[in-house]
């Protein structure tokens, strides 16, 4: 008898313990499940798909943390969404340029990581970690000029092609908020003898709007390497990194160029939000992002410079990005977290003298 009552009370137990487990395992599953699961939100478009393919899918496949990717058009609409949902993120981690980032770090809407919780940190480019922003530089990237090499002859070696009467009503640019509007402006500030950007742009916005009526589009849609390939136009502005990409893509109907001028050195950084509930995860997902593998492969795949300098790119994929000497040679020195301080009024400026000449 007594060995059938502990049988007993060890079945007894057992079913106890069952019971007990089959009632928490929801809530057990869904705990981990909700740990393990973030949103990334990202730039949309070929961005996207290229992301995709070479970090996220890879890092999923590693870890098992689910990552969905929230594609939006541009920082500007990045932040917004960030300010949106200040109270109860939805968005784990973001990446944006710069600019937007020092916005949203003095708005207190991201966590603040180092290379004690993100080792890949400790890896980075000088220039990837921006005194007052927080985060760090997932990507660098710089401006250049898209022609259509059948219609543009030859070759443009100047910025000036844009003030080209010859090309009027055939340039598509992104125009402000977007960070090619205000580059466009900085760099026909230099041109046209503005001199430091810091005392002013008044040369630039004058310049930039002498040009307003010969742009198709400050808007182009999807973007300006689409308008160029597809015969809507024959100059633009865009990102050498997408540039290039595109250009590879469209069977010699859209170039490069970096200008004579130089260019404008852009940085992306990437943020974890500030309240989010998958932290943990978000930091595992930003420390690979900034790894090694992942840099490696995304500059190989779409072209950006590497933040991480040990990352280890093809001789080839290294050729296309800002990151050769003759590129780096070229880059204007331009502190864009000075640049924040002034792009609510130059976006002004833009409105009032820029759009009203079209």
């Amino acid at each position: 008898m007594a060995v059938c009552t502990r049988m007993g009370t060890v079945m007894s137990i057992t079913r106890r313990g069952i019971a007990a487990g089959m009632l928490a395992a929801p809530f057990v599953r869904g705990a981990a499940a909700q740990e393990r699961s973030i949103t990334f939100a990202g730039y949309s478009g070929i961005y996207q798909d290229n992301y995709q393919a070479a970090v996220i899918d890879p890092f999923v496949r590693k870890t098992g943390i689910k990552v969905t990717y929230f594609g939006l058009p541009n920082s500007a609409q990045t932040l917004g969404t960030l300010r949106a949902q200040k109270a109860a993120p939805q968005i784990d981690v973001s990446m944006m340029d710069v600019t937007f980032a020092k916005a949203g770090t003095d708005e207190g809407l991201f966590e603040a990581f180092d290379k004690t919780s993100v080792p890949s940190v400790a890896q980075l480019d000088p220039k990837a970690l921006q005194p007052g922003v927080m985060g760090a530089a997932l990507t660098f990237d710089n401006v250049v000029l898209l022609y259509a090499p059948q219609a543009v002859k030859p070759a443009p070696t100047s910025w000036k092609v844009l003030w080209d009467k010859a090309y009027a009503g055939q340039i598509a640019i992104p125009g402000m908020p977007d960070l090619v509007g205000i580059s466009l402006i900085l760099m026909a500030n230099k041109i046209y003898g503005g001199g430091d950007y810091r005392q002013g742009l008044e040369k630039g916005i004058a310049a930039v709007s002498d040009m307003a009526p010969g742009v198709l589009s400050w808007d182009p849609r999807p973007d300006p390497y689409s308008f160029i390939t597809n015969g809507q136009a024959v100059l633009g502005v865009g990102w050498n990194a997408r540039a290039q990409l595109y250009s590879s893509q469209s069977e010699g109907k859209l170039a490069v160029a970096l200008p004579t001028e130089g260019s404008l050195f852009q940085i992306n950084m990437v943020e974890v939000s500030k309240g989010s509930k998958q932290t943990g995860a978000a930091l595992e997902f930003v420390n690979y992002i900034l790894g090694v593998e992942a840099q490696t492969a995304f500059t190989e795949r779409m072209f950006y410079a590497p933040t991480n300098g040990q990352a280890r790119p093809s001789a080839a994929a290294m050729a296309k990005t800002v990151a050769t000497p003759e590129r780096m040679a070229l880059m204007m020195d331009v502190d864009w977290l000075e640049i924040a301080k002034i792009r609510d009024g130059v976006g002004e400026q833009w409105r009032r003298r820029v759009l009203t000449k079209r």
